[in-house]
């Protein structure tokens, strides 16, 4: 059996390129089915327990369009639903406490995206909303040509 530079055998890779293949198949069709057109196929989410106010809070919850975060009443936590989460950062943009929801996202330009607080939210839809606006403008006021 060949091994490749990082220890794992041919058959291994496989197994895991073919795993992740079903996985994002699989994730594809659950938020197809609840209505979900475009979302970040690459990313994840973490909440950091100890800095969450839990129950009292729940801005994260309630602002999640999935429904990816929900409340796990054993042991009284924030639970995350991995497979229909869609790395919005809408969770980010509501949590009252910085650096305690983090989601991190791979964009298809292969650019990787980090969001831990408001703030970084915030600048990142400043500059869709900017970019929209450049785009509006091109499309909507005629090239004038001088010569």
């Amino acid at each position: 059996m060949e091994m490749d530079s990082s220890g794992n055998s041919d058959d291994n890779q496989f197994f895991m390129e073919s795993f992740t293949r079903e996985d994002k198949k699989k994730r594809y069709e659950v938020l197809k089915s609840i209505g979900v057109k475009e979302f970040i196929e690459d990313g994840s989410i973490w909440v950091d327990m100890k800095t969450c106010k839990g129950i009292g809070c729940q801005l994260c919850i309630n602002a999640c369009p999935t429904y990816a975060l929900y409340w796990r009443a054993f042991p009284g936590e924030i639970a995350i639903i991995k497979e229909i989460c869609i790395f919005c950062t809408a969770c980010v943009w509501n949590c009252i406490v910085d650096d305690c929801i983090q989601v991190s996202r791979k964009r298809s330009n292969g650019e990787i995206e980090r969001f831990r607080n408001p703030r970084e939210v915030l600048k990142l839809l400043h500059s869709i909303d900017s970019n929209k606006l450049v785009e509006r403008t091109k499309t909507r006021v005629p090239k004038v040509q001088l010569f």
